[in-house]
């Protein structure tokens, strides 16, 4: 349930949307989401640029806020900059101007405070209780100052009255006196006119007094009907919320009891009983699913699917009808088990399961002096430049491509997949949840040095082990390796190649991914897609996905075509997105996948194609008809504090857990890594350029003794190596040996 935008939102709150903005004569005023939150007031051009992009932000405690008419109001800061403000309507334009004076006088109270204090650091909003007794403490001001004006006003009537009594007091002395005719008469007409106004300032104190006893006999009822007021409002947002969360529950049950449970692991479908007989209800919901097509330059469009395509003929899905007893099912039998594939029971467990480390050791906020890295960079080459850690993430590269496997369930699921289409599914899911834990990680992962090696055992947890190692420094080279008792096993070979474009950096990921099926015996492969990371020299950093994936199965010849689309500023498209198509060896398209890298992926059932209307650029697309779509996965939430811990994943928080029985080769035994995840920054800088320095000079004096044995060919002939039977156990303890080496 969206919050609701209330007229007086509480001040410290932030207050979020749209309004108009006045931009030039020709464009005249343009949409823009605007965000209020501590004094400032943010524009952006839209809710997804808040992430990296803002247009423009603008100091309440400074800035002039004046009304203009009906909808249209300015703000501005003494001239530098002025905004022309355009609301929807009367009432929103009321709720913006209230929202903006409220943090304005917030603003202008902090500030008098830290400059009264001599504290740099704001205190803390106020929360929605401490809204209530501001909202007291003002009223009560405001009584105290009308009681002081009444006061004053008070003090000059006594003074009113005391000059007038004198006054009279000396007209009546004139009066006595026995002058002419005319002067006792303006006499006269003097004093009367001196009594009117004492009547009159009598009469106006007398008013204010009666306002100041009213006010203050009815304060007490105006307060605590304000406070009923507010209550009744917290309870009827309450209540919604409530009836909103009931209401999506009986929505999640009625569909459950109607199609298909949503969740893929739920053991309920092997009842199949429990599908028959329900098959009306879900065509009807397939019947009023509506799909908007897809935008350009998108090379297709998905639309619902003819209801006949939902109610197929029982005899026609092998291995169904004759279980079911009924001739009106709205799913084949891919679709089934794409969607539940449930888990078969697991053997209890004889030892408890290791418990895992759910947080790491803050983030320290340390200086960076750009100029002192500059300045040792001078007549030195790239790769021997000491870059800090300041930089980096307290993970190895080699831990990084163990995260690949944080969504190990989707290959799981594939192993148990009947059919090689909805296996390929699974898989391209599979890639593209790989990329949803570098949305906010915009720290470098360390270079691993030669032969390190990095073991991720979760065997009892998860069922799988993986094993990477680097295998070559110049070009860096890693090898990844990881199978499953669930009957699948991943590989993978990765170096990288970057250009830096000025703004931003490319990094194009080579070599290819294999996994391979051993029930199936379906060998898949695929490559990565280029991560560009943009606002390298000003700004701040922010990650983007872009370029197209070919999943192919080598034994059927199926195929999976994703897409990620890269960031456009004028793109009117969901951020992030991704979209494939999943034919056969024959081209015949079979499945629709959707969504996000960030976020979730769904698959729709493909029961018809056509060509459509040609697109912007001339290329004719195809229009699919398609089944309701179904979620595939879905990213998993981060834990709680991860701003603080590298935006850390709950399995990129345990890759660098101290464990017994790892070898000496370990990423979890670097030294400069483990004192940059403990805090201890410069020590890491220190230790990080001592085992950088080190791994060069053992690099030339291998290369010397490269240069000297094939100088000498007897000699390179006495040291011939053994057979290769033992060459690979050699060349391992090699390895290993460098690397004890630079650590030690």
């Amino acid at each position: 349930m969206s919050e609701p935008k209330s007229p007086t939102p509480t001040p410290g709150d932030t207050y979020k949307g749209w309004l108009f903005k006045w931009t030039n004569y020709i464009k005249g005023y343009q949409r823009r989401w605007f965000v209020l939150s501590n004094g400032l007031l943010s524009y952006y051009r839209t809710q997804a640029e808040m992430g990296h992009t803002c247009r423009g932000t603008i100091n309440l405690a400074t800035a002039n806020i004046a009304v203009e008419d009906s909808c249209n109001f300015v703000i501005s800061n003494g001239g530098a900059q002025t905004y022309h403000l355009k609301a929807s309507s009367e009432v929103e334009r009321q709720r913006w101007i209230t929202a903006l004076e409220l943090a304005k006088a917030k603003a202008v109270q902090m500030q008098a405070e830290s400059d009264d204090s001599g504290d740099d650091f704001p205190a803390v909003s106020p929360n929605s209780g401490q809204g209530g007794e501001c909202r007291n403490t003002e009223i009560q001001s405001t009584l105290r100052t009308l009681n002081s004006k009444v006061e004053d006003l008070a003090t000059c009537n006594d003074l009113i009255v005391k000059h007038g009594s004198a006054l009279q007091r000396s007209l009546s002395e004139l009066e006595g006196l026995r002058v002419a005719v005319d002067m006792g008469e303006k006499v006269k007409q003097v004093t009367e006119r001196a009594t009117l106004f004492r009547i009159t300032s009598n009469a106006m104190i007398n008013a204010c007094r009666d306002f100041l006893s009213m006010a203050q006999s009815h304060s007490k009822r105006w307060q605590k009907a304000l406070q009923t007021e507010r209550e009744q409002r917290i309870r009827l947002e309450e209540t919604l919320e409530q009836l909103a969360k009931q209401h999506n529950h009986l929505e999640r049950a009625f569909r459950g009891a109607t199609v298909l449970p949503p969740s893929f692991s739920n053991p309920a479908l092997g009842n199949k009983g429990g599908v028959s007989g329900k098959a009306d209800a879900s065509d009807e919901d397939d019947d009023n699913e509506f799909f908007d097509a897809m935008e350009e330059p998108a090379e297709f469009i998905t639309v619902p699917a003819d209801p006949k395509y939902h109610r197929r003929s029982g005899s026609n899905i092998s291995g169904i009808s004759s279980e079911t007893g009924t001739d009106d099912q709205s799913v084949n039998f891919d679709e089934l088990s794409l969607a539940s594939n449930p888990e078969s029971p697991q053997p209890l467990e004889l030892e408890p399961v290791r418990q895992r480390r759910t947080r790491i050791p803050d983030k320290p906020n340390y200086y960076l002096n750009l100029w002192s890295i500059m300045k040792n960079c001078i007549g030195k080459e790239l790769s021997k430049i000491p870059m800090p850690v300041n930089f980096n993430e307290p993970l190895s590269m080699l831990q990084r491509l163990s995260e690949d496997l944080e969504y190990y369930e989707l290959l799981d699921k594939a192993a148990k997949s009947h059919s090689s289409l909805e296996q390929m599914c699974y898989v391209a899911a599979f890639t593209v949840s790989s990329y949803s834990t570098t949305v906010h990680r915009t720290g470098k992962p360390f270079n691993p040095l030669l032969g390190e090696t990095f073991e991720l055992d979760r065997h009892r947890e998860c069922g799988y082990r993986s094993l990477c190692e680097q295998v070559s420094h110049h070009p860096p080279a890693a090898a990844h390796h990881a199978f499953s008792e669930k009957g699948w096993t991943l590989r993978q070979e990765i170096t990288l190649a970057s250009k830096f474009r000025g703004k931003y950096l490319s990094i194009m990921p080579l070599g290819s991914i294999q996994c391979i099926f051993e029930k199936s015996n379906n060998h898949y492969s695929w490559k990565k897609v280029t991560t560009t990371v943009h606002n390298i020299i000003v700004g701040k950093l922010w990650i983007d996905q872009s370029g197209e994936i070919d999943v192919v199965n080598h034994k059927t010849g199926d195929r999976c075509h994703l897409k990620f689309a890269p960031y456009s500023y004028f793109s009117r498209d969901v951020p992030r997105k991704v979209t494939g198509v999943v034919t056969d060896k024959d081209g015949k398209a079979h499945y629709v996948l959707s969504g996000t890298w960030d976020e979730k992926m769904e698959f729709s059932k493909i029961m018809q194609s056509s060509k459509g209307e040609n697109g912007t650029e001339g290329k004719q697309r195809t229009v699919y008809q398609t089944l309701k779509a179904k979620e595939i996965w879905r990213k998993n939430p981060l834990p709680e504090g991860a701003e603080n811990m590298y935006y850390f994943s709950s399995l990129a928080l345990t890759l660098n857990e101290p464990e017994e029985g790892v070898a000496p080769t370990d990423s979890r035994r670097r030294p400069d890594q483990r004192l940059m995840e403990e805090g201890h920054w410069d020590e890491a800088n220190a230790e990080k350029q001592r085992l950088e320095e080190k791994q060069r000079s053992t690099r030339r004096e291998r290369e010397r003794e490269a240069v000297k044995a094939a100088s000498s060919p007897e000699e390179a002939d006495a040291k011939e190596p053994a057979p290769a039977s033992s060459e690979i156990s050699d060349e391992s303890k090699y390895h290993f040996t460098v690397l004890y080496k630079v650590y030690f």
